[in-house]
């Protein structure tokens, strides 16, 4: 199967990340070969997971790669199916299926327990992840996650942010992403509508539910460290979602509400991003 069509942008930061020594490959699942960054770091943390949001990949992480990489002694970060440089699936995309091709792809290519960081979506399979192969997970790092239960209202109006058909709705998307608009954001808006409309995004919105949740009993018997990011600009998630996770992960959670971070902090301020896993990584150290 072809892989979807992708904007000059991300071509260009795979390149860019090659020339890194990040290397980009494929890695086979059920439901199809999953593309994977993949790169041995500079440093003796442990290996380091980086899951990424819905409609989004993994090249966009590419700075906090590159700032993470001296630090681990390995740096993971697959496309899931249907996103960056990954084929469609072959089959229906649900969450259920969706982390079956994740845990697939990282049971396969971690050699030891990682640090898993996860955003949005990334961080809701995160979670998932560490509850079901508790033992390869050192430590969680969850950055704005989704997979709190959520109100029918509130699946309805994250259904329809998603839901972006022209340059005016992708603007209003995008800038909620960020804790402040980037210059080049009208860049983005004539390929975001597109990238949103990929049937992979449009299975996954349509399949989820508090049924992908887990349970806050799940959440509190989590044992491994966890740090849990939500920045004073997010502006996607519900309030709500950070109340749930605040009241029902594990009271050894470190919870940190940052200024300067929106949805997305590897786009507002990588660097800040990377020391703050560093710095939690050594403290978590064996």
């Amino acid at each position: 199967m072809k892989p979807v069509l992708l904007p000059l942008a991300e071509r260009l930061g795979r390149a860019a990340l090659r020339r890194r020594g990040i290397s980009s490959g494929l890695v086979q699942t059920a439901l199809g070969a999953l593309h994977t960054y993949d790169a041995p770091g500079g440093g003796d943390l442990p290996a380091t997971v980086i899951l990424h949001g819905l409609g989004s990949a993994a090249t966009p992480f590419g700075p906090l790669l590159a700032r993470l990489q001296p630090h681990v002694r390995r740096i993971v970060a697959p496309d899931y199916p249907g996103h960056g440089f990954s084929a469609h699936a072959r089959e229906r995309l649900t969450p259920g299926k969706l982390f079956e091709s994740i845990s697939t792809a990282l049971d396969a290519t971690l050699r030891e327990p990682a640090i898993v960081v996860g955003n949005s979506l990334g961080g809701a399979l995160a979670l998932r992840y560490a509850l079901t192969r508790p033992e390869r997970v050192r430590a969680l790092v969850l950055v704005s996650p989704a997979g709190a239960r959520s109100s029918d209202e509130e699946w309805a109006a994250i259904r329809a942010a998603f839901a972006v058909t022209s340059r005016a709705e992708a603007r209003r998307f995008l800038e909620r992403l960020y804790h402040r608009p980037p210059w080049f954001l009208p860049l983005l808006l004539h390929e975001f509508p597109e990238t949103l409309a990929r049937r992979a995004v449009r299975e996954l919105l349509e399949s989820a539910s508090n049924d992908d949740a887990p349970e806050p009993t799940d959440l509190a018997s989590l044992t491994m460290p966890i740090l849990f990011v939500w920045g004073r600009s997010e502006r996607l998630l519900p309030s709500t979602h950070l109340e749930y996770f605040t009241r029902h992960l594990p009271k050894h959670a470190v919870i940190e509400r940052p200024d300067g971070f929106g949805h997305c902090p590897h786009f507002d301020a990588p660097g800040v991003l990377a020391r703050r896993i560093v710095a939690f990584a050594r403290s978590v150290r064996d």
